[in-house]
């Protein structure tokens, strides 16, 4: 570990820990920074406890999971690829998973405490359809995967799956589309306990697999050939890779909404001080995903406009200007 790499984790982590201080305390009843130590211990008064334990904690622990999903779910799209404009929000696999959602809350009706639990599920099902396509699509036999095919032809996916949403809500009850245009804008809606037990167990699970295989991202980086000759079972390997990253993307986006931009900036930040080696590149890219997510959504949801601004909204507005900086220079 180089002392750039240990200065720019301790620093993330920082930076995370103070946003997330903030996010508690920020907000229309304000919870002073000073009582949120007393709080956390059981030492607040009962409106102090509902506030940070019942409203802003939960909300705080979806963000920065969801946040660190579609980091990790970037960075391997990206290694696979060799593509740093690889993201989940850009590729289609989020638009795959909003489809789905879309689908299943406009014609299954379901109690609500199933439909927590089961909504990841149903996103998994919709990113790992839209997934397989491009992934059809962009391999070619005896080269392998081809990254610039696979990130031109997700976007086309995604493209044609957001203008199959608009079509299929525009006739539907106003309410559930009410819902869905949120949903879509990356409007954070899972801010209970339940969400955050609906996705803590995707990344306790998948997560421990990426960091397994992020050696073998490291010789995919190398090029397909290279990989092979180096006794890497390629086909084998991408195919679990990216079924982590399309399961990880769409547990992320069913309680968060069409979150874009994370996967695409928090990996390539991350590289920029850990190098090529996805071991270290992976956990710093969680902890700014994290960050970021949680930044946003304390932002959007704190501005003084009626209800808020989603955090997907705001984190475009960030993310859509260090896309085309990244793709200038691709082109350089």
């Amino acid at each position: 570990m180089t002392p750039r790499y240990r200065r720019a984790l301790i620093v993330s982590i920082l930076l995370l820990l103070f946003t997330a201080a903030g996010s508690a305390a920020l907000g229309q009843a304000s919870l002073p920074l000073s009582r949120m130590i007393p709080v956390l211990f059981g030492f607040g008064t009962e409106t102090e406890s509902f506030l940070l334990f019942d409203i802003r904690l939960p909300r705080i622990l979806v963000t920065l999971l969801a946040g660190a999903a579609l980091a990790v779910s970037g960075a391997v799209l990206q290694g696979l690829t060799r593509n740093d404009l690889a993201d989940p929000g850009i590729i289609g696999i989020n638009a795959g998973a909003g489809t789905a959602v879309a689908v299943f809350f406009l014609f299954f009706p379901i109690s609500a405490g199933s439909f927590i639990y089961l909504l990841p599920l149903v996103a998994f099902s919709g990113a790992l359809l839209t997934a397989a396509c491009i992934y059809a699509a962009a391999y070619q036999k005896g080269t392998g995967l081809e990254p610039t095919s696979f990130v031109l032809i997700g976007v086309g996916f995604s493209l044609a799956l957001s203008g199959f949403m608009i079509v299929l809500i525009s006739g539907t009850d106003r309410m559930k589309v009410d819902f869905i245009a949120r949903w879509l804008a990356g409007g954070v809606w899972g801010t209970d306990w339940p969400f955050v037990a609906a996705l803590a167990p995707w990344l306790l699970l998948l997560v421990p697999l990426v960091l397994f295989g992020s050696r073998s991202l490291n010789v995919i980086g190398l090029g397909e050939q290279a990989a092979a000759g180096l006794g890497v079972a390629l086909k084998r390997t991408q195919i679990l890779l990216i079924l982590c990253a399309v399961a990880l993307a769409a547990a992320a986006v069913s309680v968060t909404g069409g979150i874009a931009f994370v996967g695409l900036m928090a990996p390539h930040i991350a590289r920029s001080f850990s190098g090529a080696d996805y071991r270290r590149t992976i956990p710093l890219a969680m902890i700014i995903g994290a960050f970021l997510l949680v930044l946003a959504d304390t932002i959007g949801r704190t501005v003084p406009v009626t209800d808020g601004i989603p955090a997907g909204v705001v984190v475009a507005l960030i993310g859509a200007p260090y896309f085309v900086y990244l793709l200038l220079r691709a082109r350089t």
